[in-house]
């Protein structure tokens, strides 16, 4: 059974950090691309940031200069450090195993002073 479990999220005052966690288990996952999603309230949920199988990364336009998606050396867990946070980035966090339908049940993720 595939299971993605998402950890590290919080309330964090603008300007700060915060690194989640998505550990995989179930499959060999470093034959696939991870990435993270975010949906706040009332919106879509959109890419965030994504890596592939060979380490290769994208990033949303709003994550450039704040984000690192990265992963371990076995693949089986994939981090997202998130630096200078914005109130907008106040959301819940998603990981996917990609290109599939596995995912994670998410973090809250709550930017605020």
């Amino acid at each position: 059974q595939v299971q993605l479990v998402e950890s590290g999220g919080g309330l964090v005052q603008p300007g700060g950090s915060l690194r989640l966690s998505c550990a995989v288990s179930g499959i060999i996952s470093r034959f696939f691309g991870m990435g993270w999603y975010r949906q706040a309230p009332a919106k879509q949920r959109e890419l965030v940031a994504i890596i592939t199988s060979g380490g290769s990364t994208n990033y949303a336009d709003s994550a450039k200069g704040r984000f690192t998606i990265s992963r371990d050396n076995a693949g089986n867990t994939v981090y997202l450090q998130m630096d200078s946070l914005k109130p907008e980035d106040t959301a819940v966090y998603y990981c996917n195993l990609h290109p599939t339908n596995y995912w994670g049940q998410g973090t809250q993720v709550t930017v605020s002073s």
